[in-house]
């Protein structure tokens, strides 16, 4: 099984256990963009931890890709 298949089955079983609708291949793929910009550019550990707040954002009522540009731009601000 390749990194992204194991990624995929993950992200479904995760979703399912905490009740949420799975991710779209675009949603997935903007987190990832997101932590990895953050990991080069700011510090390793703010990935998941950027990833979380986006998460709380979005769980809030707040769009995916306006909360995840956002963000984007904050990090090109340093």
């Amino acid at each position: 099984m390749s990194v992204d298949q194991e990624l995929a089955a993950w992200v479904v079983r995760a979703c399912a256990e905490l009740g949420l609708e799975p991710l779209s291949v675009g949603e997935q793929d903007a987190i990832l963009d997101l932590a990895r910009e953050v990991a080069h550019n700011v510090a390793r550990p703010g990935a998941p931890v950027t990833a979380f707040l986006l998460g709380v954002a979005v769980g809030r009522g707040a769009d995916l890709e306006e909360a995840r540009s956002r963000l984007v731009a904050l990090v090109d601000t340093r």
